[in-house]
């Protein structure tokens, strides 16, 4: 099977493997695209194995500690809502937990039980209807669980808080070490069978997720989160097949990402955050990632949706700079040396910005996140500023119909503030 991107945009390739499953193998660009075509890259539809997205911005995962057991309420439907009205690609919800004690919070969203399905459906049915391909990615918090919600900071849950009825709980990891900071309880470290549930655990999430109408999944494998902790050296001390070097460290990341890319139907895509380098003190960096990625793309993922930080350590490593573009360069490492499509995210504010790394094949997709709260509609304002015809096009209907009324009115002779304009309020002011 072969799929690629329309236009002046890098092909995604997706081929069969010896073994029969299906592999992604990116081309990517290393210069400057061209083509016939006066459409920018970013508002050029692609296609990732059998969908078709009709531009390259994506939603990134936020969450919004709003959830009830798990469920999304009202304030996701309005906030999905908003965000899928503002003409994106692929619009994610927030990280979402395969079980209970997955959550970082109580307030966490998470799809565990088939309960969930129906309440998520109302979430995919919004953004399909806005023309959008709906995307959720699936995770764990590990040792980062048992904490409140982030506008306090994460802070951990201590016992005073079980009058609230948010009792503190022991939280899972690779190894008995603290998170920062340090939770109420040691991590438990997870044995062969706790490595085994959690896999069983990612594989019925996922297919919930199918059921939910999800287009999209993607492995949360990064910020410190469970996953992350299996491969990174600072938080992953074990001394079994699930640890050691960089190859026992990825194993459970690669036994969670077959698993999903078995059940996932074939004509759809699976992504896998990571965190190309821990952080502060940190040990994975980013030579390790691209060694992951090439292991992903062995074993079917389509995209590594390029983040960074998470976990610190006791390394010169530094904090990660957080200026304009701050990851895109993991993100173009990342494509051409693991040769597999990649998201660039962080810091992405400006649609030009947005424009050239497309261009200049440092991904295949940028994601924005924080820009998009303080600005929902940046995709059809992104739109108008790079030439787009018809940007009104990429918001629903009900909108574009009147802000065309507008454009059209605003042209008129008598609109022009002249002496046509004059003549009328002159009528209607008895003048």
């Amino acid at each position: 099977m072969q799929v690629e991107v329309t236009d002046r945009a890098p092909r995604i390739k997706l081929a069969k493997t010896n073994t029969g499953s299906i592999s992604s193998m990116n081309q990517p660009n290393t210069e400057k695209t061209t083509g016939t075509s006066d459409r920018p890259l970013l508002f050029t539809p692609m296609k990732l194995r059998g969908l078709t997205i009709r531009n390259r911005i994506m939603v990134s995962p936020m969450c919004q500690y709003h959830s009830v057991d798990g469920a999304p309420t009202d304030w996701q439907t309005a906030h999905i809502g908003r965000l899928a009205a503002g003409g994106y690609g692929i619009v994610f919800g927030e990280e979402t937990a395969v079980e209970p004690e997955g959550r970082k919070t109580y307030a966490c969203a998470g799809l565990y039980t088939d309960e969930h399905v129906p309440a998520y459906r109302r979430l995919t049915d919004l953004i399909k209807d806005s023309g959008g391909t709906p995307a959720i990615q699936l995770g764990h918090a590990g040792r980062k669980a048992s904490c409140h919600v982030a506008v306090e900071n994460w802070r951990p849950l201590v016992e005073e808080d079980a009058k609230d009825g948010m009792p503190p709980w022991q939280a899972i990891a690779p190894s008995p070490l603290h998170a920062v900071p340090p939770r109420l309880h040691l991590p438990r470290e997870m044995d062969k069978d706790d490595i085994k549930n959690m896999i069983e655990l990612f594989r019925v999430a996922t297919l919930r997720s199918g059921e939910a109408g999800y287009d999209i999944v993607e492995v949360h494998g990064a910020h410190g989160y469970l996953i992350h902790e299996f491969l990174s050296p600072c938080s992953n001390i074990r001394t079994d097949g699930y640890g050691g070097d960089l190859q026992g460290r990825m194993r459970f990341a690669l036994e969670i990402s077959e698993v999903v890319r078995e059940v996932w139907p074939d004509d759809k895509p699976v992504f896998f955050r990571v965190s190309a380098v821990d952080g502060k003190g940190g040990a994975w960096d980013l030579s390790d990632s691209v060694e992951l990625s090439k292991e992903l793309k062995d074993r079917g993922i389509d995209v590594v949706d390029v983040s960074s930080g998470g976990i610190s350590g006791d390394s010169d490593m530094p904090m990660v700079p957080r200026s304009a573009l701050y990851q895109t360069a993991f993100s173009d490492r990342i494509r051409h040396e693991a040769d597999i499509a990649t998201v660039a995210v962080g810091g992405i504010t400006k649609a030009q910005q947005a424009e050239d790394i497309l261009q200049a094949g440092q991904a295949d997709i940028v994601a924005l996140a924080r820009e998009l709260l303080w600005n929902a509609d940046w995709a059809a304002h992104a739109a108008m500023e790079l030439g787009v015809e018809d940007p009104y096009g990429y918001l629903p209907h009900e909108y574009a119909d009147r802000l065309r009324i507008r454009e059209r009115q605003l042209k008129m002779e008598i609109n022009q503030g002249g002496a046509e304009t004059q003549k009328a309020l002159d009528y209607f002011l008895g003048r």
